[in-house]
């Protein structure tokens, strides 16, 4: 059986790396107009993926435009349902004007870690996606809360794993703020990633190897080198045999 692995990354933030991105991944995660971006920004973005065959998500965040979302605060279940519901129906709506659908749903940033960690926030963003579109595919955190909650609810899942960013012990992503949070080398990044997908470990920031499954590989598209490493990465999954394909495909 053929080895297969998804590349997405988070866009419609404003960057101007989009349209080089495009020609590298194959599942873009489209901001919902909360923590950036708004309703053209959604639409052209939607447009830019479609024209380049990228599968189209909805990547919602908590409502603190501020922070770029980044920031964790205080939400209930409720709160997230409502957020959750509310950024995905207007990039439905969006989508649906340029002829296309969305395929998956990623949570943003603070969102993304209080989810994959809060069985209860997990379970409040799954019950959002049943409610919208029980075909979306959740993508979270390998081997969270998030990726729990979904399952039990039925939904299909894409464990995630991060090529730009640190880890932690426990299999969290190390705080921005931190030394290590940051992989800035494209070649780096890239050889870890492979490493990540073949022997589906990771080494932390302390120097552990840790278990990790990744059915697709993130990239964030706010780093000042996206575009070169989704290039970097690409050629060196192909390389490895791999084909960097949308989740899902036979």
């Amino acid at each position: 059986m053929s080895k297969r692995i998804d590349l997405n990354a988070d866009v419609g933030e404003g960057f101007a790396s989009d349209e080089a991105l495009m020609e590298y991944i194959t599942s873009a995660n489209i901001a919902c107009g909360v923590h950036a971006g708004d309703e053209q920004t959604m639409r052209l973005t939607a447009r830019l993926a479609m024209r380049h065959g990228v599968a189209l998500g909805a990547h919602p965040s908590l409502d603190d435009r501020a922070n770029f979302g980044r920031l964790e605060r205080p939400v209930t279940p409720d709160d997230v349902r409502v957020l959750v519901t509310k950024q995905v129906r207007t990039l439905q709506r969006l989508a649906a004007t340029e002829g296309g659908a969305l395929r998956h749903l990623k949570p943003h940033g603070a969102l993304y870690h209080m989810a994959a960690h809060d069985p209860a926030l997990a379970r409040a963003v799954a019950e959002a996606i049943c409610a919208l579109d029980r075909g979306l595919i959740l993508f979270g955190l390998s081997g969270s809360a998030s990726i729990r909650e979904a399952r039990t609810l039925g939904l299909a899942v894409a464990e995630e794993a991060f090529v730009d960013r640190g880890y932690n012990r426990d299999g969290t992503l190390v705080n921005r703020s931190a030394p290590g949070a940051a992989i800035v080398c494209s070649e780096t990044a890239a050889g870890r990633a492979v490493k990540m997908v073949q022997e589906h470990t990771v080494v932390t920031v302390d120097g552990t190897t840790i278990p990790l499954i990744a059915d697709t590989l993130c990239i964030h598209g706010d780093a000042p080198h996206a575009a070169a490493l989704a290039r970097t990465l690409r050629q060196e999954l192909e390389k490895a045999g791999y084909i960097v394909v949308k989740v899902g495909t036979a």
